[in-house]
């Protein structure tokens, strides 16, 4: 099957063709600024190289239009016509409670998707851009949606709930949900298959850090816990995500500067994290060299940065009663070695131990990273969630 992967965020539309017999990538790409006067698309060639077109003004309908059109391309092309794409997978951020596994896109789970805007309104009305594009673009095809939380709809009530009155849970569905579902899934199946063993039995910790955070704590293949809440915000420290933060600060800091709701929503989302700290960048390539510089902030930020991640994988550790795999993915965990080197370094006490220089020369490739010696198997497994969305959707479509 040649299935469509989109990912429509609220500026964004990214996307990948895959062809599920082989899980070749035929196609790859995106189109960015999506509602301003320089919008564009960029893709890969067949070549390898890759090309930017300016699209000017445009909408998130005219911005899959434009995708079809370059993957219908004569030059650059690599399908001849739409009828060529069996389904399309759309990434959907949150599914609420209403959603543990991906499902065939209808009018009832459209309606479901909307009921979930008011938890994640960043997210889902441009999740639901891209699937309105797609009916209009292509009727008839079938459409699945993939939800980030899905994967942690498995935790248990003690791990979910939020220490609030009740009613704000049952009346609300005020609780912890967690994302990155699809990365922790895929990257969390895949390690056991590079070890050659199974999910059942197992006690996984996988570390999806990178920009934006999570980690999750995986049993028999099940997440049990994760970091993330009933938003993005909440647990690591982020590229510009605040992460963990007592609550009565954030209402400290409303009353002493008379700031609004959404004055709080931008701070703790884009001004926070690694970028409030070091007040350089959330990009870790430009604080390692502040760092190199000397700069005392960016110093402070990557240690925090690094500090939260121990944090979450001990605490983990502890709640599973041991660990048997740890697993690095996302930007930072699969590219840099400072990170893993240090977490690794303070889980010595549970008998974690990886071969420095091999660490040292790891960058973006599946690699086992820890010695014979080392009690627990520590793994870096790139994460493919457009691939685990393709999957999903082949599954779904080949059932009608």
């Amino acid at each position: 099957m040649k299935i469509l992967v989109l990912n429509c965020g609220s500026s964004s539309v990214k996307y990948k063709l895959i062809d599920t017999t082989t899980d070749a990538v035929l196609a790859e790409g995106g189109v960015e600024k999506i509602g301003l006067p320089d919008g564009f698309i960029k893709f890969k060639k067949a070549d390898g190289s890759k090309e930017i077109i300016e699209l000017g003004h445009i909408d998130h309908l005219a911005a899959v239009k434009a995708i079809l059109d370059r993957l219908t391309d004569k030059v650059d092309g690599c399908i001849e016509s739409f009828d060529e794409i069996d389904a399309v997978g759309h990434r959907v951020v949150h599914g609420g409670e209403k959603f543990n596994a991906s499902v065939l896109i209808d009018d009832n789970v459209k309606d479901m998707i909307k009921q979930c805007y008011d938890i994640a309104p960043l997210h889902n009305p441009a999740n639901m851009t891209g699937i309105d594009a797609i009916t209009e673009l292509m009727p008839g095809t079938p459409q699945v949606a993939v939800f980030d939380t899905a994967f942690h709809q498995t935790m248990p009530a003690k791990s979910f709930m939020y220490a609030l009155p009740i009613e704000y849970y049952k009346n609300d569905g005020v609780r912890r949900y967690g994302f990155h579902g699809t990365s922790h899934r895929y990257v969390s199946q895949r390690v056991c298959e590079i070890l050659g063993v199974s999910p059942e039995g197992k006690k996984i910790i996988t570390c999806h850090v990178g920009n934006g955070g999570s980690i999750t704590a995986v049993v028999d293949g099940k997440s049990i816990d994760t970091s993330m809440g009933l938003t993005p915000t909440e647990g690591l420290m982020m590229g510009t995500r605040v992460g963990d933060v007592d609550p009565g600060a954030l209402v400290y800091l409303m009353l002493k500067h008379n700031l609004s709701a959404n004055d709080i929503q931008t701070i703790i989302n884009k001004k926070s994290g690694v970028l409030g700290v070091s007040q350089v960048s959330s990009d870790m390539r430009e604080i390692d060299d502040a760092i190199a510089k000397g700069n005392e902030q960016a110093i402070l930020a990557f240690d925090m940065y690094k500090q939260r991640i121990v944090k979450y994988v001990g605490a983990y550790a502890a709640e599973m009663g041991g660990v048997d795999i740890i697993v690095f993915t996302g930007g930072v965990g699969e590219n840099q070695a400072a990170v893993r080197q240090d977490v690794c370094d303070h889980l010595a006490f549970i008998g974690v131990e990886i071969d420095r220089e091999l660490n040292e020369k790891t960058r973006g490739t599946e690699t086992v990273l820890s010695t014979p010696a080392s009690k627990v198997q520590v793994v870096v497994v790139p994460t493919d969630e457009e691939l685990m969305i393709a999957r999903d959707t082949q599954e779904i479509v080949k059932a009608l």
